[in-house]
């Protein structure tokens, strides 16, 4: 079988920056100049390839510095927790294999495709599930699964390729360990604020700023007026939030060129390169070679007068749009989190997601709160949404939505327990998924109190009164949520509303 409609699978994950490069350009430049060449050649290849086997590509999948070996914590669809690879163009590409919509998968090498054996199963699980099988093939000629021989081989290749991460992983870890101990920088990465981007010379202006910043933490500093002094609880001292207002208005950069926010002050005082020590994975190990811009014993009570107020954070939810916005690349709930931008809304690898989708949070909530406005501004909304509410099909959606999304959960334990094949697994799924979505948007349309309650008066006036998580509930109650698009550069910076796309 000649595919018609295949697939090109394209990865790169970027190296370590070469030390004699640090001087000629920024880690960020390096980066997307790699990018752009690695990712352009693996294409040209890729094509090149395809027209000789008389295949036919109508699917590019990039996976931009995405390890196909390095694995985090996640939650799998039976609930419990496991380690596995994320990889959300990885599992697009098996799910339009999976399901017909393409037909072929064509890469650059083996260890584009999978350097984790689990993935690589996934793969052939789908390659068999039909018959002929489904074509894969790479440029070099490492990967192809048209019989039991080559899958043998690919397995083969692919626990060495895993091997061999796994030793680059040891000896790049144990040549940091090493840096450490020794109190040197470890090398790449961005420049830290107040040091030269070796990372050995103290910047004197910077350093001038973070002596400011610890001054202004405990309460000490000399350059408040008399009426800003007056303010100030020598107790408490400034918080960091006004700590980086001043240095906004005063024109003060940074070392990314980003605005100046709370977080970003306290990550730069908090720092132990800043009292002269050198740390790894969190923990001090000993002292540095370079000098201190903060004697140690005044950088401890700087972090002690931090840690104390940590007690008396708010907690309360102010993004209201956490649980609502979900990550377009791999179907990630977006949490609210503070980036160096200001608060935002960010598909965190903290909790499973991938990380490559993030939104400025004043940008999105405003239009979500634009289009939620102008929906319940209309005249029939009130009167359709409760006749859905009362309805005894509203009802028994509830039950139909229940037994449902239980059998989703069972048919995904079957799944773990290798009782199915991932074959198997995706067609069932998709069609217990399609009498889910029907029956959850007849129950979403279901009218709760505080919905209710905002109808019943002013709109616009309501909706300013209600609280962060009050918001959220009516936003859910009329649509399951949005998918959040990748950011277009051809657009600029300027957020384009475009990119949010509601959940049917």
């Amino acid at each position: 079988m000649t595919p018609d409609r295949a697939v090109l699978l394209l990865r790169i994950s970027y190296r370590k920056p070469e030390e004699e490069d640090e001087e000629l350009q920024t880690d960020a430049e390096r980066r997307r100049a790699e990018f752009s060449k690695g990712i352009g050649r693996q294409e040209e290849d890729g094509r090149a390839h395809a027209k000789r086997l008389g295949w036919t590509i109508t699917k590019v999948i990039v996976e931009d510095d995405t390890s196909a070996y390095k694995r985090r914590k996640i939650t799998l669809p039976d609930g419990s927790v496991g380690l596995r690879t994320v990889r959300p163009g990885f599992r697009h590409a098996l799910d339009l294999l999976a399901s017909g919509e393409n037909d072929g998968l064509l890469a650059d090498d083996l260890d584009r495709v999978a350097r984790d054996p689990r993935d690589l199963e996934d793969l052939i699980d789908v390659v068999e599930s039909r018959r002929p099988r489904i074509p894969v093939e790479s440029v070099t000629g490492s990967l192809r699964l048209s019989n039991d021989a080559d899958i043998t081989m690919a397995r083969i290749m692919c626990a060495v390729a895993n091997k061999s991460s796994r030793d680059t992983a040891r000896r790049v870890t144990r040549k940091h360990q090493q840096l450490a101990a020794e109190g040197k920088p470890g090398g790449g990465g961005f420049r830290g604020y107040g040091f030269t981007l070796d990372g050995r010379e103290v910047i004197p202006d910077e350093a001038e700023v973070i002596v400011e910043i610890g001054d202004r933490i405990l309460g000490e500093w000399s350059g408040w007026t008399d009426e800003e002094r007056a303010r100030i609880d020598s107790e408490v001292g400034e918080s960091l939030n006004s700590i980086a207002d001043a240095l906004q208005r005063r024109g003060v950069p940074t070392a990314t060129g980003a605005a100046w926010s709370g977080r970003s002050v306290g990550s730069i005082i908090s720092k132990p390169a800043v009292a002269g020590l050198r740390a790894y994975k969190g923990e001090v190990i000993g002292p540095a070679v370079w000098g201190a811009i903060i004697p140690k014993e005044r950088w401890e009570l700087i972090c002690l007068r931090l840690a104390m107020r940590a007690g008396t954070t708010d907690l309360t939810l102010q993004r209201w749009l956490t649980g609502v916005l979900r990550c377009q690349l791999c179907q990630h709930f977006l949490t609210g989190s503070h980036g160096n931008g200001g608060p935002r809304y960010w598909c965190d690898r903290k909790t499973g997601g991938c990380g490559k989708i993030a939104v400025k949070a004043s940008f999105v909530e405003d239009e979500v709160e634009r289009q939620v406005l102008d929906l319940l501004s209309r005249p029939t909304v009130l009167h359709r949404l409760q006749r859905l509410s009362t309805t005894e099909a509203s009802d028994a959606a509830r039950q139909e939505l229940a037994d449902d999304e239980e059998q989703l959960r069972e048919l995904a334990r079957m799944w773990a327990r290798r009782e199915i094949g991932f074959g198997e697994y995706t067609e069932a799924r998709n069609i217990i998924d399609k009498r889910v979505k029907e029956s959850r948007a007849l129950v979403l349309a279901s009218t709760p109190r505080v919905l209710r309650g905002l109808l019943a008066g002013d709109i616009k006036e309501g909706w300013q009164q209600l609280a962060p998580a009050d918001r959220r509930e009516v936003v859910l109650a009329i649509v399951p949520g949005y998918d959040v698009l990748p950011h277009d550069r051809s657009h600029g910076n300027k957020f384009n509303p475009a990119r949010l796309v509601p959940i049917r």
